[in-house]
């Protein structure tokens, strides 16, 4: 997906696959990040800590990575008018 978003990082690129939320969460804010999950945990912390980090709230249930990545694409105007609302925390896609 780098054509439409080229900084994005995997947990596992950045050694914290079996990383506990927290800890996602903070390096996602200290490294100016948004979040990209299907986990409601994101989602809570979101609701009770607000922004940043954004954020993206995938309720897809279990699927393919092909089909997260074809949300994505189908989604980036939104996507992009998320990012760019400073004022917004949360966007949830279905």
């Amino acid at each position: 997906m780098s054509d439409l978003f080229p900084n994005s990082l995997h947990v596992q690129d950045v050694g914290m696959k079996a990383t506990i939320d927290p800890i996602v969460w903070d390096y996602a804010k200290d490294n100016n990040l948004m979040i990209v999950s299907k986990d409601v945990d994101m989602h809570d912390l979101s609701l009770v800590l607000g922004n940043p980090p954004k954020v993206i709230w995938l309720r897809l249930g279990n699927c393919s990575t092909t089909q997260v990545e074809n949300l994505l694409r189908l989604e980036f105007s939104a996507v992009k008018l998320f990012y760019e609302d400073e004022s917004l925390s949360l966007l949830a896609l279905p």
